[in-house]
């Protein structure tokens, strides 16, 4: 079994003269996936581009197609939650609230600044190349860049000495009317936190069933039923 990283609060840039030094951007930050881009070959269509299965358009990928230079699993502070209607998989997405009192089990992906913001834009409905800058998130710890579903950045820590970045919602768990997952795409999230080989099929069934919006419509024995479908 791999060991689970545990990302924990990185420092902010230096302040100087009551204002705030730039963020240095690196060239190489973790991309910490909580969702369906858990499973490699699901990041991959972002990445390389191309047609995953059961989506309707094509992903353009990311204008460096070269795959992580490392993917790790790690547990983040915080809860994934699932709100709003996914019109790929129906039901609910996952998305992670940095602020709420629990932990998330997430696989972080070694990518490029520049691969994150391109597989950021993708997310976003955004071309590759117009993805957001990092340096605010990285200075701050997180970066409001509009309303949409994934168009806040998230930086909870870093791991190895380069800065970990994920995005989510704008809102908080509690802000909006949590949505229960479709099985399609319970199964992708269940099947990406074990292909990190960190946790037990029980306790992945479990992590999942217990997340808001899928609590009490999921159990741990029908996510553990889907795993063995």
């Amino acid at each position: 079994m791999s060991r689970v990283r545990v990302i924990r609060a990185g420092a902010r840039a230096p302040e100087d003269g009551g204002e705030r030094a730039a963020a240095v951007v690196p060239e190489l930050v973790w991309y910490a996936a909580y969702g369906s881009n858990t499973r490699r070959d699901r990041l991959m269509h972002y990445i390389e581009g191309g047609r995953p299965p059961g989506a309707a358009l094509a992903s353009p990928g990311c204008r460096d197609p070269r795959p992580p230079r490392a993917s790790v699993p790690v547990e983040l502070r915080g809860v994934v939650y699932f709100a709003t209607e996914s019109a790929l998989w129906s039901g609910g997405r996952a998305f992670y609230d940095p602020d709420a009192p629990g932990r998330v089990y997430a696989r972080a992906h070694l990518v490029t600044a520049e691969q994150f913001r391109d597989i950021a834009a993708q997310e976003m409905y955004r071309a590759p190349g117009t993805g957001p800058d990092l340096a605010p998130a990285l200075r701050h710890g997180r970066a409001r860049l509009g309303e949409g579903r994934y168009e806040t950045l998230v930086c909870p820590g870093t791991l190895d000495g380069l800065p970990v970045l994920t995005f989510t919602a704008p809102w908080a768990l509690g802000d909006v009317p949590l949505n229960a997952p479709s099985e399609g795409y319970l199964r992708q999230l269940a099947a990406g936190l074990l292909e990190a080989d960190a946790w037990d099929g029980a306790a992945v069934a479990g992590y999942l069933a217990a997340c808001p919006g899928a609590a009490g419509r999921w159990t741990a024995e029908r996510v553990a039923e889907l795993l063995r479908g």
